[in-house]
Parts: C-alpha cells; structure tokens; sequence
C-alpha cells in the first residue's frame, strides 16, 4: 500500500510516498528556519503563510521522486494534531481535498505518533508493544506503546517541553533559532560541570518532570553574570544545560523501565538527535539489559515520512477521516481524532 502524507504542525511543510508503513519511496522536507530565525522562533501566522506557498510544490516534488502520478496512491494522509492550529490546516485541509478529489481515503494523523513511527522506517524488526521517550518542541513523555493505535502516557511534562527549552535556552546564549542543534554544537567544547543547574522532582509523580525551573535558572545565570560584568563561558553554559536536560529525562525512563519491564526502549523527536541524549540512553540500554531504538538524525526532526509511517498502520485499524475531518493544536497522543 503507497500513502501519500502531508506534515505541516509547524515550520517544515513536507510530503512523503510511504509504502506499507516501512519504506521510503520519497520524502521532501521545505523548511523555513531562515525566515524564523529573524524573530528568534517561530512565527505562526508567517508559517502559516509559507506553507501555502510549499505545499503543492514538495507535494508534486515527492511524486516525482518516487515515479509516480497521484492517482497511483492508494491514500492521502496528513498531520491533524497537535502543532500550530493555522499550519496544520493547511497541510490538514490540503490533504484531505487532494483525497476527496481523487477518491481516495483521508487519515489524520497524530504528530507524536507520527514521530514514533519513525522507528519503524529505520528499524524494520521493530513491533510493539515497547516503551518510548518522547522529547520534541513541544512534547516530553514517557509513553507505553501496547500496539501501533494504541498508547498510555506514564509520565511527562508538567510545564516546558524539553525542545522548548533548549530554544529558549539558546536565546539566552545569543546563538539564535533553533536551539537544539546550536547548543548541542556549543556543548562539544564545554565542561559539563562548569555550572551548576537544578534538577527537577514531582511530588507524588516520579515519572514527570519539568523544565521551566531549568529555564529560569540559566536566564538568571545570565543575566545575574551580566549584572557584574562577568562573561560567561557559552560552551560550558551549553555543556551544563544538555547534562541537567539528560538527568531529567533518563532516570525516568529507566524508571520506567524497571517499572514495565520493558525489554524495547525508543527514543523519538527533535530532542532525540541530541548527542548527549544519544549517548546517555545507550549506556542505560547496558545497565538495564534493554534494546534502544532511536531514529536516524534526518528522521528525528518533523517529516512526512513518519506521518505516512503511522497512516498505514491508522489504515489498518480502520482509520478515516470525513469531508468535516478538523485539525487540533492539542490532542492527548492516546485520543482519536478522526472526526
């Protein structure tokens, strides 16, 4: 079965050709850092706009790619939820009438599934059920997945998502938008015991965490150093950040892992590329005895190769969506958003 999938929740309008949920035929991903990267984050009316501009162009440009016509897709899917609500109807609503024009089934899809899904295109073996950390811009959980449709949160954010801070962080260093890639580089030259950064603990809730007292700290720590005319040292800043991001997330999930008795562990989103991260998870993965599984980095970002991963499996549990399928900036990963 070939999907042809729109993902456009936020500042990456791309189109991808997936067959039966494992391989890539095509995957084209526009992004629009360039022009966010003037306001230091993402502007969502400006996104909004840009993806009108794309998306009939990676949409043709992923046909070409994988040789065919559109009408040789047997379905057409697109990110529904959650994401920048203007964004995601555009790829929401484009989707679905280049379906409805064609005859074909609609599937909305949800974005973090989507980046879950992004497992599967790199690690064929890989079937659930199996414990997943997931860590994006927006979005930081620990979540059980107990089939491909089916998932329960164990723990997560109670405020900043892990990827929002690192942006906000690297605001702070004056190394722009966005931040995950910036500070990881940063932090390759720095000691990570140079400062010292809090770590979070919810009471009664050992497997969420939060983020926001983190924030704040490197942002006093700043500004407090400015104050006295002191210099901060920016790469042992960045190094200290990733260290206190990975000593929120990891003991968590290994956490989590004693408590399920996992024996599959995956790693997805836009945090997931961390190197820092990468490398703390694979040591857990030896302590504990467990398989990880962690995306190639060009599949941690946001890309419609997932969301067409994903689809086949919506597909096979009999997903669709309707002429009045909506699109949702919030959506629980485990609610159905099929209208």
């Amino acid at each position: 079965m070939k999907i042809l999938a729109i993902e456009s929740s936020c500042d990456e309008t791309a189109a991808a050709v997936i067959e039966d949920g494992r391989k890539i035929l095509s995957s084209v991903v526009d992004t629009q850092i360039a022009t966010h990267a003037l306001y230091g984050g993402v502007v969502p009316e400006i996104a909004s706009r840009r993806h009108m501009e794309a998306v009939v162009r990676v949409t043709e440009q992923a046909l070409k790619d994988a040789e065919m016509d559109k009408h040789d897709v047997d379905a057409v899917a697109a990110t529904c939820a959650p994401g920048l609500i203007g964004a995601l109807l555009v790829g929401a609503n484009f989707g679905k009438s280049l379906a409805f024009a064609m005859n074909k089934p609609f599937i909305p899809v949800h974005h973090i599934r989507g980046h879950i899904a992004a497992t599967y295109l790199a690690y064929p073996e890989l079937k659930p059920p199996f414990l997943t950390l997931i860590a994006s811009g927006g979005h930081s959980e620990i979540v059980m997945v107990k089939s491909y449709t089916e998932f329960e949160i164990l723990g997560g954010t109670r405020d900043d998502a892990a990827g929002e801070a690192f942006d906000k962080v690297a605001r702070v260093l004056g190394v722009g938008y966005p931040g995950g890639p910036k500070i990881d580089k940063l932090a390759q030259d720095g000691d990570a015991k140079m400062y010292k950064l809090p770590d979070s603990h919810i009471k009664d809730a050992p497997l969420d965490f939060s983020f926001s007292g983190l924030k704040t700290a490197v942002i006093n720590l700043a500004h407090n150093a400015e104050q006295k005319g002191e210099t901060i040292d920016r790469n042992g800043l960045a190094a200290s950040f990733c260290a206190a991001v990975v000593r929120t997330l990891v003991p968590r999930l290994e956490m989590a892992v004693k408590q399920t008795h996992a024996r599959r562990v995956v790693c997805a989103g836009g945090v997931a590329a961390n190197s820092f991260l990468r490398a703390a998870l694979q040591d857990m993965a030896k302590r504990e005895h467990v398989q990880l599984f962690m995306p190639p980095l060009q599949l941690c970002g946001d890309n419609a190769a997932m969301i067409g991963s994903q689809a086949y499996y919506e597909y096979q549990a009999g997903t669709r969506g309707k002429t009045l399928q909506n699109a949702y900036a919030t959506a629980d990963i485990g609610k159905n958003i099929c209208d």
